[in-house]
């Protein structure tokens, strides 16, 4: 007859809900996993799962009553850095969509705005679409795998302790949301260029023939400009947009290194190996 005590009982809950609360926080906030449109049962039951493939292989939990103040602190902290993980992919995200609603202002289509379920605001057309071929960028080249890859690999790099994070770890976040403007601007710069000319021409055109009406002849034009723009443009957008992936995921790995504190006089622990690119 099968017999467990509480010791051992106690032992697997803490085994399996701190892993289970960092993936979780991960899933709720990480592009493609958080989305609106995914059910929270499937949400739950992929964070189930993976906590059941993970809790084998990851180092030794502390031996902390889950109901006391140290256990919910870490419950706390584990649930930040799957947050801030998910939230430095979800940042790369943020920058395509800034790129088209860019480029939709550029082009007169900023009355064009729709409701966007995932951030439970209003955003352009052209900003959904281009979200969209994010999207599918980002399950072409399994991104999405190799951002689970660097959540296991975080329980390496930073295992689940009863220890203060470090503030460099928020910091770090802050500073790559920089991301979201500059690599935005220059996704969106070929629009903004193509649009730029095309309006300076008709400026020319005005100046030359008065009688003409801008405001019925331009906004076609620019329209019809910048979605021959978005067309020629759109096939060479996969290596910026892989790159951005790849940075990503990256700064994915290097949140719960720079937030991770070691008592003094701890060698630090060896790094993970390496984890292949995104495939093409």
């Amino acid at each position: 007859m099968l017999t467990l005590t509480s010791t051992e009982l106690h032992a697997w809950v803490v085994a399996f809900l701190w892993p289970l609360t960092r993936i979780l926080g991960l899933i709720a906030s990480a592009p493609l996993f958080g989305h609106a449109a995914v059910p929270t049962s499937v949400k739950l039951i992929l964070g189930v799962l993976l906590s059941i493939v993970l809790a084998p292989i990851l180092p030794p939990m502390p031996q902390a009553d889950p109901t006391s103040w140290s256990g919910l602190m870490m419950l706390v902290q584990q649930m930040l850095i799957g947050l801030g993980m998910g939230f430095s992919m979800r940042i790369v995200f943020a920058a395509v969509e800034f790129a088209g609603e860019v480029s939709s202002l550029t082009m007169g289509l900023g009355f064009a705005s729709f409701f966007d379920p995932s951030t439970q605001g209003r955003s352009s057309g052209i900003s959904q679409f281009l979200a969209l071929v994010a999207t599918m960028a980002f399950l072409a080249v399994n991104a999405h795998l190799v951002l689970l890859e660097a959540l296991a690999e975080s329980f390496f790099t930073m295992p689940v302790a009863a220890l203060p994070m470090s503030s460099n770890g928020p910091l770090e976040l802050a500073r790559w949301g920089s991301v979201i403007f500059s690599a935005g601007l220059q996704l969106a710069l070929p629009i903004v260029a193509a649009l730029l000319i095309t309006n300076v021409a008709l400026g020319i055109l005005t100046r030359a023939a008065p009688s003409l009406n801008l405001f019925g002849i331009g906004f076609p034009i620019t329209l019809g400009v910048g979605f021959l723009i978005i067309s020629l443009v759109l096939p060479y957008l996969g290596a910026p947009v892989q790159t951005l992936f790849n940075r990503g995921i990256e700064a994915s790995r290097a949140m719960p290194r720079a937030a991770a504190t070691r008592p003094l006089g701890a060698a630090p622990a060896p790094p993970p190996a390496a984890a292949p690119p995104a495939a093409q």
